[in-house]
């Protein structure tokens, strides 16, 4: 998949595929969308409760485990990468300053990534956000897997 044409296309490359921080997205955006536990102990099988506590915020989530290790499983340079990109998509700066961008991120590395991304709300939002502004999209990369 190559990124739409736009004068930025050699200022910018990432060390991480868009098709990682795409599925990342996906997971981080499940994530958001889990509401507030209801019955801590339902006791009963997920069947008979209409499988209403795969979508509240447990403490034993495997989508936030799923999510910690793919980015955990991320070399330094592409976790660098990462929290640029959400930095990107927040606003933060724009793609013409994304070697400062960087290497802030680079510089502020004292919580391990994962814990500061998913502390971070509307993640899925950002990333997606910052993936748009360098000529991406997931979109694309959905079309390329069917």
């Amino acid at each position: 998949m190559a990124p739409d044409a736009t004068p930025d296309d050699d200022l910018v490359t990432l060390s991480i595929s868009p098709e990682t921080i795409c599925y990342i997205i996906v997971k981080a955006r499940s994530r958001d969308a889990k509401d507030a536990v209801t019955d801590p102990d339902p006791g009963s099988d997920g069947p008979d409760d209409g499988m209403r506590e795969v979508l509240e915020d447990h403490p034993d989530d495997p989508v936030d485990e799923e999510l910690a290790g793919a980015i955990t499983a991320l070399n330094e340079d592409q976790q660098i990468d990462l929290v640029t990109l959400a930095w990107l998509g927040r606003g933060d700066e724009d793609i013409s300053t994304w070697d400062f961008l960087r290497a802030e991120a680079a510089a502020s590395r004292e919580v391990s990534t994962a814990r500061y991304l998913l502390g971070m709300p509307l993640v899925g939002d950002y990333l997606e956000e910052g993936l748009t502004r360098l000529g991406y999209s997931c979109a694309d990369v959905e079309l390329g897997r069917l």
